[in-house]
């Protein structure tokens, strides 16, 4: 998912399908209400309070910093931007893997180190 094509209310959505939450799930969870959310996800509020993104961010365990990235609250530019966007990405899908699925991908960045060292 490449959050800095999306909308706020794209990657909202794209979160919570991705944790298989209803609205109201994530309304038990955060304190914020369904309708609230809803107009999130439709892009009718676009930009949440700061508080709010924070509730969001620990309910769906992604970062904080990249939904204000995303709402407009902060501004970055350039590769750093991106790749601190790619990071927190990356960050937020190693949550739902295994313990044997997350060595696997430390094994697989291994592999990637040292065949960028013989080239």
């Amino acid at each position: 998912m490449a959050w800095e094509n999306m909308s706020l209310s794209e990657v909202l959505r794209e979160l919570r399908e991705q944790k298989n939450m209803s609205l109201r799930q994530v309304e038990k969870k955060s304190g914020v209400s369904n309708a609230y959310l809803s107009q999130l996800e439709t892009g009718k509020i676009q930009q949440p309070s700061p508080h709010i993104l924070h509730k969001l961010a620990e309910v769906y365990n992604t970062s904080y910093n990249d939904l204000l990235k995303v709402a407009g609250y902060i501004k970055q530019k350039g590769k750093k931007a991106s790749k601190n966007l790619m990071e927190g990405i990356a960050l937020s899908a190693l949550e739902d893997l295994t313990d044997e699925e997350k060595e696997q991908v430390l094994e697989y960045i291994k592999f990637l180190r040292s065949k960028r060292r013989k080239a």
